[in-house]
């Protein structure tokens, strides 16, 4: 008996879908361009979180000691350095070798920089951090590990604030991008499925007549938005994918993306979660506004 109601209802929002082709065809189109304009943000998102990744796995200070410091006092600080938390590597750079760097940065004009003694240039400590949220308290713990024997701490704490920010900006606008698409595709299925209700208005009123519950009459209609709602999820993954595999490629190859050593996030690893967004949202869109629109007609 359960079952010949399920199918029973399931059945009626299925035809409700194909009796208003019109207002079916009106909200679809809606609903998959909401959800093709958030998966495009979706997917910049997603990119441009990945590069930020990168850029951060880079980020972090260098830690200069005063001239002649000893080896074993360098040695001794990087291993304190080394069980601090947030650290991600920490790698030694001598005078020696911070000068040859320099000569090389000069070109022809680093041979005026010969003879130049080895200890010219102090030795370093160069970290690079696993959180950057953490990026100044570990400053203060390294200034006191290093206490008298450092000379200063050269970090890019302006860009490290610059990333966080961009990070932060970019996750609050696609969220409040996805609250109005959201808002905006509630509106249009609810004014589909009022149509609907509309029509069948004298058929309700009899249905309730007879003791049919609001449960029983309202699930047609759910069903119906669930449907268009799922529908264009499909269609937009589909038009988002291909679109995004035939961008990438070539954008992968220009001069630009190459010398930047940009490496884009790939289709198939955004898949699995665009896919349950977008189903989510149809789905839940679906039942609200089927919902909101049953309201009025079902009131005692």
């Amino acid at each position: 008996m359960k079952y010949n109601v399920i199918s029973y209802l399931i059945g009626e929002g299925i035809r409700n879908v194909f009796k208003n082709k019109k207002s079916t065809i009106s909200a679809l189109t809606v609903m998959f361009l909401c959800m093709v304009i958030f998966g495009i943000f979706f997917i910049l998102s997603e990119n441009i979180s990945n590069i930020m990744n990168t850029v951060e796995e880079a980020q972090g200070f260098s830690v200069f000691f005063n001239l002649g410091t000893s080896q074993e006092r360098i040695s001794d600080v990087g291993e304190q350095i080394k069980t601090l938390e947030g650290i991600k590597n920490i790698e030694f750079i001598s005078g020696e070798e911070s000068l040859n760097e320099y000569k090389e940065g000069l070109g022809e004009r680093g041979s005026a920089l010969n003879g130049m003694e080895e200890n010219f240039l102090p030795d370093a400590y160069k970290v690079t951090l696993s959180d950057l949220s953490l990026n100044e308290q570990i400053q203060q713990k390294v200034t006191e590990i290093v206490g008298d024997d450092l000379e200063e701490i050269v970090s890019g704490d302006d860009e490290i604030a610059i990333i966080m920010n961009i990070g932060k900006g970019i996750r609050i606008f696609t969220l409040v991008l996805l609250m109005i698409l959201i808002l905006f595709a509630i509106v249009i299925i609810s004014n589909t499925i009022k149509l609907s209700v509309h029509a069948r208005r004298k058929e309700i009123s009899i249905m309730k007549y007879v003791g049919a519950t609001n449960s029983f009459i309202r699930w047609p209609f759910i069903v119906e938005g669930m449907i268009i709602g799922i529908v264009a999820a499909l269609i937009a993954v589909l038009i988002v994918g291909l679109g995004y595999n035939a961008i990438i490629p070539g954008l992968s190859e220009s001069n630009i993306v190459q010398k930047l050593e940009i490496t884009f996030v790939s289709f198939n690893d955004m898949f699995n979660l665009l896919m349950i967004v977008y189903f989510v949202l149809g789905i839940g869109i679906g039942i609200i506004g089927s919902s909101i629109s049953m309201k009025k007609y079902l009131e005692v």
